[in-house]
């Protein structure tokens, strides 16, 4: 479990460089503001159509050579990314990273693996908490490096090499969590029960409405990623070094919260109780955000959603490894991951059309609408509790 935190932890620090940097890379290459919310998405559509994939290929293949793959073929995305000279290129540059975007679902069925049932949200947590540190260390070294005068191939190349370098690690030190074993009762377990789609496999698991939860917590989070740093430069005049810090101080709040915090409160408390307050946490930051004109509101409503956000992550992932046969865990998570992608599609591209049409106030009040319906799954269950 440490190894697959470090791993994972050094491959989100690569990525979280390239968040405050973008939307201001994009606009140099004649970019608008809805042009930046398209590469948002390009990146999303391509993790939406594979993510299911890798982890269904995980579940044959194994959980470290998918890993690996995925790591390599990102440090190549991001070497694209240093050396683009166009908005093609930038485009071209997201979608090779889209494309193997399946490491976090892979990460999270090898927790999976790794952990008993009681001890899943800890240990979904620990994983979310890499999550955290890499958008501490992430997007504070994207600003930094990137500077005032916004240099965009330093930060590139050096996620690149941070990729390169999680690489390195998952090859020599990772273990493999779904070994020749539990591939061999997984060839069999297909063979005795013929080929389940996945539509079937989630009505026999009763995951329909859970899975649709990651869509829509991906979209309320890739709002807020998108909206920010527009909000803050047009209203007050912020650059990749201010954005940078803000996500950086809210990555070591999400560290805290997901390696401690939640596990313990899940365990007290319910997990249900605990996803629920979270929501309502997540919802509260956007209606903030709509009604906000001071810069510290504006600040404030940022860190109440992706406090919140950060908080449904590991019960989500806890509670749908639950509900998984282990035959399909790989497939599920993978699923769960691919179902997080298309909210990053629907999410930019909803506040980025309200954005254009109507300003950032109407933009910030949908996710109001978005985060009232993640919340109605938990009420219902919680409902049908004894």
């Amino acid at each position: 479990m440490p190894i697959l935190f470090f791993t994972v932890l050094i491959d989100l620090i690569g990525f979280g460089m390239v968040i405050p940097i973008l939307p201001f890379m994009a606009p140099q290459f004649g970019a608008s503001q809805f042009d930046i919310a398209m590469l948002i998405v390009a990146y999303s559509v391509c993790a939406g159509l594979v993510g299911g994939w890798w982890g269904k290929l995980s579940d044959r293949l194994g959980r470290k050579p998918v890993i690996i793959f995925c790591l390599l073929v990102t440090a190549l995305s991001y070497l694209l990314l240093a050396f683009a000279t166009s908005l093609m290129a930038v485009y071209v540059a997201r979608i090779v990273a889209g494309s193997v975007a399946g490491i976090y679902g892979v990460a999270s069925a090898m927790v999976a693996d790794l952990s008993t049932p009681e001890q899943r949200a800890k240990s979904m947590g620990l994983i979310g908490s890499a999550f955290g540190l890499g958008m501490v260390g992430g997007p504070f070294l994207g600003g930094v490096l990137a500077g005032d005068a916004i240099n965009f191939f330093l930060p590139s190349m050096v996620a690149a090499a941070l990729s390169v370098l999680a690489a390195v690690l998952a090859l020599l030190k990772l273990p493999e969590s779904h070994g020749r074993e539990q591939r061999r009762a997984h060839r069999l377990w297909r063979k005795e029960t013929g080929k389940v789609r996945f539509m079937q496999l989630l009505k026999q698991t009763r995951n329909s409405w859970l899975i649709t939860e990651f869509l829509l917590h991906s979209m309320l989070v890739s709002t807020v990623t998108y909206l920010f740093p527009l909000w803050m430069g047009e209203k007050w005049q912020w650059g990749p070094t201010e954005v940078g810090i803000v996500f950086g101080i809210q990555g070591l709040m999400m560290a805290v919260l997901q390696a401690k915090l939640v596990g313990v409160l899940s365990s007290k408390f319910g997990e249900l109780n605990v996803l629920t307050g979270a929501m309502l946490l997540l919802t509260a930051g956007f209606i903030l955000a709509s009604l906000a004109q001071q810069e510290h509101w504006m600040i404030l409503s940022f860190f109440l959603c992706i406090t919140g956000a950060s908080s449904c992550s590991p019960v989500l992932n806890a509670l749908l490894s639950k509900r998984t046969p282990l035959e399909y865990r790989g497939r599920m998570m993978g699923s769960a991951s691919a179902m997080g992608a298309w909210g990053r599609v629907f999410g930019p591209l909803l506040a980025g059309t309200l954005l254009t049409f109507s300003g950032f106030s109407l933009a910030w009040a949908a996710g109001i609408l978005v985060g009232l319906l993640f919340l109605s799954w938990p009420l219902y269950e919680r409902k049908g509790q004894p």
